[in-house]
C-alpha cells in the first residue's frame, strides 16, 4: 500500500498472515515499520531503503551452501544476484535472476594453484529446506531506483536467503482483494516506483484475510488464481489459510519455484511468466512420483528379467471372412491358416506404465506437460529421453512451440519427419523427440528394437487414441524398455481396459466440474438442438428400387449409387437444411445476447463456411428488426395512458437498443484447423471446423 498510514483493519489481517507464517509454517518474522535500523549490523542488514535484497542473509547463504568457493567468488555471485541494468525491464530482470536462483550463478576464481576454475553457486538448497532462511517481513520500506522520491511501504515481503520471492498485498477484512492489484501492485511493479522489489520476485499474493489469490508478474487479474486444495482428493476451500499452507510452507515454496514456473514466448505479444496452477502441481507431482517408485522397480527387476515375450494366435474373424473377396468368389473347404501376435508382456504390472493424467480442455496441459519433464529431469537421478507422441499435426506442433517457447526444448530439438528418421532419432541420446505417432510405421522385431534403453519415456497426448493398434504395437516393440504416460483432456471410458493395460490407471484426474469450480474453464451449457429430418413420402425406398430397375445400371454405376444412398453428408448438408439451421441460431443467440459465447461445429469446414454466409446476412437482418422494435416502442410511449406504463416502455426499448448494439459488435468467425492440401480440399469440399460467436 501507498506512503501513507493504515487503518486497523489492515493490520489486524497483516499481522494475523505474518503469525500464520511464524507460527504454523516455522518463518522468522520481523517488523520493520519506524523500527528498521541500517547498516551490517542493523535490523535486516540493508544499507538504505532503496535495497530490495537483504544481502547480509544472501551472503551467509552462499558461504553456506558453497564452502568450496573463495570470498571473491561469492562476493562475484552478490553481484550478479543484485545487479541493476536500467536498460533491462522488470521482465527481463526476473526472468534472468530466476535462472540464477534456480540453476546457479556462473563465478570463476583462481584456485591454489593460481589457475582459472569456474563453477555454480548455489543460491538455494532445494533439497534441504532447513537449510535456508525463510522471512517475513512486515512493513518494509522501499524507496525507487529512477524516482528516489517515490516511496512505498510493502505490508508484508517473503524472503527466502536474502532474496524477495513473495509480495503479498493485504485488504480489510470486508474490501474486495482485486483492489489491492489494481490500486496498489500495479502501482508497485511500475518501472519508475519500486519495480526493482520485484526482479526475484516468484509470485504475488493478494487477500483480505478470508479470500486469496496468486499470480505471476505478468498477469492480469483474471489470471489470478486460487490454491484450493492441499491434496487432490481435498474438498476445494478459497480460505486465505489454504493458499498459505499450500504455497508458503517451505518444501512447497521450494517446489514452485524450482518446478513450476516457466517464462513463455510461444505466443504473439510480450513474454508471459507462468505460474504453475494449483491442480498442475497436485497432478505433476504424482506423475514424477510414479517415475520414482518406477525406478525403484527397475532396481528390483533387473534388465533381462522384466520382459517376457510371447506368441498367441488371434481366431480368425467372421468379418475378415466376409471381407475376403477371393473367399466369397472362389469357396475353399480348408480353414484359412491361423495368424499369430508377438507381444510383450512385464514382469510386474505397473514395469512401464506411469498412469494416465486426466486433466479438461482449457486447463493447460501443455504446460503440464512440460513442467513434469523438467522436473523429473531435475529431481530423478537419470539421462532420460522423452518422446513427446501425438497424434495430429497440429497437437504436435502446438507443444513443440510451447516447449521451445519456455525454453524447455531448443530449436535443434529433432522432430522426426519420417519413421526412417524416427528409428534413427530413438537410436541416438536427445533430451527431447516429438513425433506423430504415425511415424511408427515400420515392422518391429523383438530382436530388433529402436532402442532397449530403459530411461526413455513416451508422453503420449490424448491416451486413450490410436494408442491400441498396430502403430502403437510397433513403439512398444521398437522401445520394450520405456515406460509411458498418458495425459488426456477427455476421461477414459468405463470399461476402457486397453488404455489402462497401455498406461495404467489415473495418477491424477481433474475434471471438466472440478475445473469450472475452480474458474479454470468457463461454464459450460449444452441445448439439444437441431433440425429434425423426416419423410415427405413414407413409400421413398420402394419408390428408389423401382427408378433403380428402371434405369438398367451396370454393375459398377449400381455399387457406386448404392455407396451414396448409404452416405448422410447429402442430406445433412442440404441447403433448405442448413438454412433452417441458421434462421434458428440467430433465433437463439439473439433471444439469449447476455448469457455468454456460442460455438456452432459443423461437419466439414466448408459447411461451416457455407452456415457463415448464410448467419450473416440473417445476422444483420435480426439486428435491423430488433431496432425496428425499438423504434416501434416510441409511438406506444407517446400513447401510453400513464407514468408507470411509459416506464416500462422505455425499459422495453432501452433494453431492444442495447441487444441491437450488441449485435453490431459481436464478432462471428470460423475457427479451423491448418491442414495439408486445404486448397485442394475446399474446392472438393471435406474438411472439419467449428464457427463462433463472441
Amino acid at each position: 500500500m501507498a506512503y501513507t498510514d493504515i487503518n486497523s483493519e489492515d493490520r489486524l489481517v497483516q499481522a494475523t498472515f505474518a503469525e500464520h507464517l511464524e507460527h504454523t509454517l516455522a518463518w522468522d518474522s520481523v517488523y520493520a515499520w519506524n523500527q528498521e535500523t541500517f547498516g551490517p549490523t542493523g535490523t535486516l542488514g540493508r544499507t538504505s531503503e532503496r535495497d530490495a535484497v537483504l544481502v547480509r542473509d544472501l551472503r551467509s547463504a552462499l558461504v553456506r551452501l558453497n564452502p568450496q568457493l573463495p570470498t571473491p567468488a561469492i562476493e562475484e555471485a552478490i553481484t550478479k544476484l543484485t545487479h541493476h541494468d536500467f536498460s533491462r525491464s522488470l521482465l527481463q530482470h526476473n526472468q534472468a535472476f530466476h535462472t540464477l536462483i534456480r540453476d546457479g550463478v556462473p563465478v570463476s576464481y583462481r584456485n591454489a594453484q593460481g589457475q582459472l576454475s569456474h563453477a555454480q553457486a548455489a543460491v538455494i538448497d532445494f533439497r534441504n529446506p532447513a537449510n535456508n532462511r525463510f522471512l517475513v517481513v512486515r512493513e518494509l520500506k522501499l524507496t525507487g531506483l529512477r524516482t528516489p522520491n517515490y516511496n512505498r511501504r510493502a505490508d508484508l515481503v517473503c524472503f527466502v536467503n536474502g532474496l524477495p520471492l513473495v509480495f503479498i498485498e493485504l485488504k480489510a477484512v470486508y474490501k474486495n482483494i482485486r483492489a489491492g492489484f489494481d490500486g496498489n501492485l500495479r502501482d508497485y511493479m511500475d518501472e519508475n516506483v519500486v519495480a526493482h522489489a520485484f526482479h526475484h520476485n516468484a509470485f504475488l499474493i493478494v487477500s483480505n484475510g478470508h479470500n486469496a489469490r496468486f499470480g505471476s508478474i505478468t498477469s492480469t487479474w483474471e489470471h489470478f488464481g486460487e490454491w484450493k486444495r492441499l491434496n487432490e482428493t481435498d474438498v476445494g476451500n478459497v480460505a486465505a489459510e489454504g493458499l498459505l499452507n499450500g504455497m508458503l510452507a517451505k518444501d512447497r515454496l521450494l517446489d514452485i519455484l524450482e518446478n513450476f514456473i516457466l517464462f513463455d514466448a510461444s505466443k504473439a505479444g510480450a513474454v508471459r511468466k507462468v505460474v504453475a496452477r494449483n491442480h498442475q502441481m497436485l497432478g505433476v507431482n504424482q506423475a514424477v512420483a510414479s517415475v520414482v517408485r518406477q525406478e525403484s522397480l527397475k532396481r528390483e527387476f533387473p534388465t533381462g528379467k522384466r520382459l517376457i515375450h510371447r506368441t498367441i494366435e488371434l481366431p480368425y474373424a467372421e468379418t475378415e471372412k466376409a471381407a475376403n473377396d477371393s473367399l466369397l468368389d472362389y469357396p475353399i473347404a480348408a480353414e484359412p491358416a491361423p495368424q499369430y501376435l508377438q507381444i510383450i508382456e512385464r514382469a510386474h504390472p505397473d514395469l512401464g506404465r506411469l498412469g494416465v493424467v486426466w486433466h479438461t480442455q482449457g486447463s493447460g496441459k501443455s504446460y503440464s506437460m512440460a513442467f513434469f519433464a523438467e522436473k523429473v529431469r531435475r529431481t530423478v537421478p537419470g539421462n532420460f529421453t522423452f518422446v513427446l507422441m501425438t497424434d495430429r499435426d497440429d497437437l504436435d506442433s502446438q507443444i513443440y512451440k510451447t516447449f521451445v517457447g519456455c525454453g524447455v526444448a531448443d530449436e535443434q530439438t529433432p522432430r522426426a519427419s519420417s519413421g526412417r528418421e524416427l528409428q534413427r532419432l530413438l537410436s541416438e541420446n536427445h533430451r527431447y523427440v516429438f513425433s506423430l505417432i504415425h511415424k511408427f510405421n515400420q515392422e518391429v522385431t523383438p530382436d530388433a528394437p529402436y532402442s532397449e534403453r530403459d530411461d526413455i519415456i513416451v508422453v503420449s497426448d490424448e491416451a486413450h487414441r490410436t494408442q491400441s493398434g498396430k502403430l502403437a504395437r510397433n513403439m512398444r516393440m521398437a522401445l520394450p524398455n520405456a515406460a509411458f504416460i498418458g495425459f488426456t483432456g477427455t476421461p477414459l471410458f468405463k470399461h476402457d481396459q486397453l488404455t489402462k493395460r497401455i498406461f495404467g490407471d489415473y495418477v491424477s484426474r481433474y475434471d471438466f466440474k472440478r475445473s469450472e469450480e475452480d474458474g479454470a474453464t468457463v461454464k459450460l451449457v449444452y441445448e439439444n438442438r437441431g433440425e429434425k429430418l423426416g419423410l415427405a413420402k413414407l413409400d421413398l425406398n420402394d419408390r428408389i428400387s423401382v427408378a433403380v430397375d428402371a434405369a438398367d445400371l451396370d454393375p459398377d454405376q449400381t455399387a457406386l449409387l448404392e455407396k451414396l444412398l448409404g452416405k448422410d453428408y447429402e442430406v445433412i448438408t442440404a441447403d433448405e437444411r442448413l438454412d433452417r439451421i441458421a434462421t434458428d441460431f440467430v433465433e437463439h443467440c439473439s433471444t439469449r445476447w447476455e448469457a455468454g459465447k456460442a460455438i456452432l461445429v459443423c461437419i466439414d469446414k466448408i459447411t461451416c463456411a457455407r452456415m457463415l454466409k448464410l448467419i450473416g446476412p440473417k445476422w444483420t437482418a435480426k439486428a435491423a428488426a430488433v431496432r425496428l422494435e425499438a423504434q416501434a416502442k416510441l409511438a406506444a410511449i407517446a400513447t401510453a395512458a400513464d407514468d408507470e406504463a411509459r416506464q416500462i416502455l422505455h425499459a422495453q426499448r432501452d433494453r431492444l437498443l442495447a441487444k441491437a448494439a450488441w449485435m453490431d459488435e459481436t464478432i462471428i468467425e470460423l475457427i479451423i484447423s491448418e491442414a495439408q492440401n486445404e486448397v485442394a480440399d475446399f474446392k472438393s469440399g471435406v474438411l472439419t471446423s467449428s464457427l463462433t460467436v463472441q
